[in-house]
């Protein structure tokens, strides 16, 4: 291999730029980018040590590029750099511990490994179990009146481990941005998602697509089935 190819493809400054811009979605180009850097020895350590310095911040300072740096990581071969990154970060690109109510961690092991549709069936049961806790009722599904108990912050989260771990594809955050795009009409909505196959919501499980190639905003899903008043009062709760 040629001194040339060796050599990084832009400087550490340009790298920690590259990383600390604020992506709300992960193009061809910057994944690109990121893999060149990733191929070199010194690349993946100023990578790591610029996610784990974001990770011990006091605020939340994860970004969605994280969660894609993570999951390469995790999948290549470089067992010395797996080993320090799982030292350093053993949850995931957003530390577990530091989230409240309920435990989290199961749902982003699935989403770290791509596992769409077990994360998918999760975060329903994440949703339920926090209406649970603050009603004291048992939940299968969500009304639209159950949507005042959950939590900005729980949301947040729900909707932060959905992003990061998609290249910022999926979540209810991004289902919200298509449905006020699309003048907050809901078929619009679901056309832009493919939550319909001609003109008729899609058979769950088999007809949904549980891989990263999905359409923007096509997961998590919600059960449509039960009218729009749930996901209409979830979408009203996100600020962000």
């Amino acid at each position: 291999m040629t001194t040339k190819k060796n050599k990084l493809p832009c400087t550490e400054e340009q790298i920690i730029v590259i990383l600390r811009k604020n992506y709300s979605i992960i193009t061809c180009e910057i994944e690109k980018m990121i893999d060149e850097i990733l191929i070199h020895e010194q690349g993946r350590k100023i990578i790591i040590n610029e996610i784990i310095k974001r990770s011990t911040l006091t605020n939340n300072n994860t970004q969605i590029i994280d969660g894609l740096i993570y999951q390469k990581i995790i999948e290549t071969d470089d067992k010395q750099i797996i080993q320090k990154l799982i030292q350093k970060l053993p949850h995931g690109a957003i530390n577990s511990k530091k989230l409240k109510h309920i435990n989290y961690q199961n749902l982003q092991n699935l989403l770290i490994n791509k596992e769409f549709e077990e994360a998918d069936k999760l975060t329903q049961k994440c949703l339920c179990e926090i209406v649970e806790v603050k009603t004291k009722n048992k939940k299968s599904w969500l009304y639209f009146t159950d949507i005042q108990f959950i939590s900005k912050e729980d949301l947040f989260t729900l909707d932060l481990l959905w992003k990061i771990y998609s290249k910022g594809k999926f979540g209810f955050s991004v289902q919200k941005k298509i449905w006020i795009n699309n003048n907050k009409k809901w078929d619009k909505l679901w056309e832009k998602i493919q939550w319909l196959q001609e003109g008729t919501m899609k058979r769950y499980p088999q007809e949904f697509m549980w891989t990263i190639d999905a359409p923007e905003g096509h997961l998590p899903l919600f059960n449509q089935l039960r009218g729009t008043q749930a996901l209409y009062y979830l979408f009203n709760n996100i600020e962000w």
